[in-house]
């Protein structure tokens, strides 16, 4: 199943959702697309005019592919302006992910600041590609595509604090505007930012991901390639601790992310 098709699927039945094997991670499902289908069955109950602020998730354990699995939304709480939303991720009765939402109409203010610029970088024709090659790479990148621009590819040992370069689906995708469900996928399609510190292959994953979005979300459609930069803030004792960024290809920003992350090596 392709992208739309799953998140259709939550719509149609998010008490029976099956997920692919083509979308895993190891033994478990891609976490992006975990945030995004929970974050569609959120969705669906939010009022009108009220777009995501921010996404906080908790990732409890591996959801399976191939097994049913639920997602079960409610509302916290509707006030004037902002609605607070949970989301828990159920498969054989154990919860495999939490995650609250903030959704809020804009309103009249005096602050205005401007993101920061975007890093610099080649452009992706002139990047390093990380081709889907089966059983070697996570089965979830034949949907998406990235092409290294900044830092070491994962496992060369390199000592850089900063890792990206863009990021897009790829194959043959319906061409139609770029959503938050979407960009939850973009923007977890790169691997920890601290893996490429590792000499040698190892597992990882992400504990908790928190990410932001810019509204209205900046024209994009699913054809583009974005800009996408990790930092490694601070890693030790097997947990890193990593802010990211994604830009449209002019520099706009789009999200912000922040990521816990635990390296078994």
């Amino acid at each position: 199943m392709i992208f739309s098709e799953l998140i259709q699927a939550v719509r149609d039945n998010p008490n029976g959702v099956v997920v692919p094997a083509s979308w895993g991670q190891g033994r478990a499902v891609f976490g992006g697309m975990v945030a995004a289908l929970a974050y569609e069955a959120m969705r669906t109950k939010v009022q009108a005019g009220r777009p995501v602020r921010s996404l906080a998730i908790s990732f409890v354990g591996p959801l399976e592919p191939e097994v049913p699995a639920s997602f079960e939304a409610e509302v916290l709480r509707e006030g004037k302006a902002v609605s607070q939303m949970f989301a828990r991720v159920v498969q054989k009765g154990q919860v495999v992910a939490l995650v609250q939402g903030s959704f809020g109409a804009s309103r009249a203010s005096s602050i205005n600041v401007e993101a920061e610029p975007a890093p610099e970088m080649k452009g992706p024709e002139a990047s390093q590609e990380l081709p889907f090659i089966p059983g070697v790479m996570p089965e979830f990148t034949r949907h998406l595509a990235m092409r290294w621009g900044v830092g070491g590819m994962p496992f060369t040992g390199s000592r850089e604090r900063d890792m990206g370069g863009w990021v897009r689906f790829r194959g043959d995708v319906e061409r139609e505007p770029v959503s938050e469900v979407h960009l939850l996928a973009l923007v977890d399609a790169w691997p920890p930012a601290t893996m490429p510190q590792l000499s040698a292959p190892a597992p990882g994953s992400t504990l908790t991901w928190t990410i932001e979005f810019v509204q209205p979300v900046p024209q994009l459609d699913t054809h583009d390639w974005c800009k996408y930069r990790a930092r490694v803030e601070h890693a030790r004792d097997g947990y890193g601790h990593a802010a990211a960024a994604l830009w449209t290809p002019a520099g706009e920003l789009v999200a912000l992310s922040r990521q816990t992350v635990v390296a078994f090596g």
